[in-house]
């Protein structure tokens, strides 16, 4: 079965403004970055979110006991226009008692198979993981 087609208006509110609209949610996108992301951030964003829930997702149907997990993006871009991402370094930060080769797995799945995002992006673009695993208290 084919997903539908994903519908967005933007509407400009002044400035670099806009208001971007999907049938259930909404957000600002500001080209300063001030009143909500910018484009580009929002992208980081997505990519990050993306394989953060994919590796969530991933440990838990594993039935590994998972406390918490935070992940760290640091995105760097071009100097001139465009000023396109060229590498990410992504790092996974987990609580609970997760063994490193579930992780490794869920990481490995998500970069090769799941994650939309990141196999929408151009293909010549670093993208670096790593990831620690803490005992749960």
């Amino acid at each position: 079965m084919t997903k539908p087609p994903l519908v967005a208006t933007l509407t400009w509110q002044g400035a670099l403004r806009f208001d971007a609209a999907l049938p259930r949610h909404s957000m600002i996108l500001d080209g300063d970055g001030a009143a909500g992301p910018s484009p580009v951030e929002a992208l980081a964003l997505a990519l990050a979110g993306c394989m953060a829930i994919d590796v969530a997702d991933i440990v838990v149907k594993g039935r590994h006991d998972l406390k918490s997990l935070e992940a760290r993006m640091v995105a760097q871009r071009r100097e001139e226009p465009p000023r396109r991402f060229v590498s990410f370094t992504l790092h996974f930060a987990l609580i609970g008692n997760v063994p490193a080769h579930a992780v490794e797995r869920a990481i490995q799945l998500s970069r090769d198979k799941y994650c939309s995002v990141w196999h929408s992006l151009r293909q010549d673009i670093d993208l670096l993981t790593s990831f620690e695993v803490a005992p749960a208290a």
